[in-house]
């Protein structure tokens, strides 16, 4: 049942971020780092930690979880190192998920050929 939610969950994310693509004049681009801001604002007041635990992997993949997985980072950060946290948290949290992106971002790459445009 939790796989049921999960991609239900993650569906209807995309489908609304898919909304804003198509009626608003919105960059793509403006729209993703609105998704990573929402996610670091809804970890900040404390709803999407029990939304992500109900939601499982619908709720994390997409980039609502990325901004998330950065407040955890910063927060732990603060507690630990005071201000410099908020410098230094978001990239330790984040830096295998981004490394890894990159890494197989490069072997697809090599594997595919890709043809600049």
């Amino acid at each position: 049942m939790i796989f049921l939610k999960s991609f239900l969950v993650g569906g209807v994310i995309c489908a609304i971020v898919q909304i804003f693509i198509d009626k608003t004049k919105l960059t793509p681009g403006r729209i993703m780092v609105g998704l990573v801001c929402l996610g670091v604002i809804l970890g900040a007041i404390g709803i999407y930690e029990p939304f992500s635990k109900w939601a499982g992997c619908g709720a994390t993949v997409p980039l609502i979880g990325f901004g998330n997985n950065l407040w955890k980072g910063m927060k732990e950060a603060i507690a630990e190192s005071g201000v410099l946290g908020l410098f230094k948290g978001g990239f330790t949290s984040s830096a295998v998920g981004i490394s890894g992106a990159l890494i197989l971002g490069y072997l697809a790459s090599l594997i595919f050929k890709p043809k600049m445009k």
